[in-house]
């Protein structure tokens, strides 16, 4: 059986670091073009012991699949952070002797308008877009945030200083060497205004109706894109999951069920699978360390099935 690798890039296009994963026992997740995990705000693959998707790539490996998860600057503009995923994903087709064309592309939170960024400016890439608990109409926290602290403002000034400082922390521990943090460019594209302007520069995927679903294929540039979504409204999904507080308070700023973060309704891009999973923001990507609610589908399991999806669509 063929072997595989999980695969982390190292630098914005610029070098492969391979680390050799076990031979895969089957092939359920094996799809045609390779899965890339990107993901949302802090943005790192690993830092020390914890794992942006916790455990998530090894489930699909095993299962056959070939996985890359890049590096992207941990706070900025979904526009920046998808060119920096571009260099990578072009870089990697460059080096593969022709048998890479496409990618799956699979964003959590704003991961998921970084790949739609990547879908519209460059659909040669791309295979397919899947996101997960992605505020595509933007979500009211960031509202709130931008309202009591104006970027004009001592207060702002401050807050800026002390987010960008963390992120730039996140980037440095990654081995992330990327631009400065912006905080406040993340911040803005998921105001109401951030996101409507977005969504009319890209509206592609994104449903007519207030909580619809959007088409589930597109052409984009001659380039056949398959697109799908789904997201969760858990609360207290588990005892160890010292998220759980902190959601269940931020939660209260969001006028629709929710997980936290972004709104049942707010996550629906292309085909919707399922919005109300029992989990909450960071339970998509198999956090905190696994505790994820026993009574829902693992999040391993997910992205496993969603893998075989792709693969059965010739993906």
């Amino acid at each position: 059986m063929k072997k595989l690798f999980a695969v982390s890039l190292l630098t914005l296009g610029l070098g492969l670091g391979f680390s050799q994963a076990s031979q895969a026992a089957t092939t359920e997740s094996q799809t045609k073009n390779p899965i890339v995990l990107v993901p949302g705000i802090f943005a790192f693959d690993s830092i020390a012991a914890i794992d942006y998707w916790y455990k998530i790539p090894a489930a699909l490996q095993s299962q056959g699949a070939t996985v890359y998860v890049p590096k992207i600057n941990a706070f900025d503009s979904s526009a920046k952070r998808g060119e920096a995923l571009i260099a990578q994903l072009d870089n990697i087709r460059a080096t593969s002797g022709g048998k890479i064309t496409k990618f799956n592309l699979m964003g959590h939170s704003q991961g998921g308008i970084t790949v739609r960024y990547v879908m519209n400016t460059r659909p040669d890439l791309v295979a397919s877009v899947t996101t997960m608990h992605t505020p595509h109409k933007g979500t009211r926290i960031a509202d709130y945030v931008t309202g009591l602290l104006p970027a004009n403002t001592l207060v702002g000034v401050a807050f800026n200083t002390f987010a960008n400082t963390v992120g730039d922390i996140v980037n440095l521990l990654s081995n992330n060497k990327k631009s400065p943090a912006d905080i406040r460019a993340m911040l803005t594209e998921f105001t109401a205004p951030g996101a409507a302007a977005n969504n009319k520069a890209f509206p592609i995927g994104i449903p007519t109706t207030t909580c619809g679903g959007g088409a589930e294929t597109a052409s984009i540039g001659g380039n056949s894109i398959r697109m799908y979504s789904w997201s969760g409204t858990g609360k207290l999904t588990n005892a160890l999951d010292i998220s759980d507080p902190l959601f269940n308070i931020s939660r209260l700023a969001v006028p629709e069920e929710n997980d936290g973060i972004t709104g049942k309704c707010s996550s629906h891009f292309g085909k919707v699978l399922k919005d109300d999973y029992f989990m909450n923001h960071l339970d998509a990507t198999n956090q905190i360390f696994g505790a994820v609610s026993l009574f829902e589908t693992n999040p391993k399991t997910l992205f496993q099935n969603h893998a075989s999806r792709l693969k059965s669509l010739n993906l």
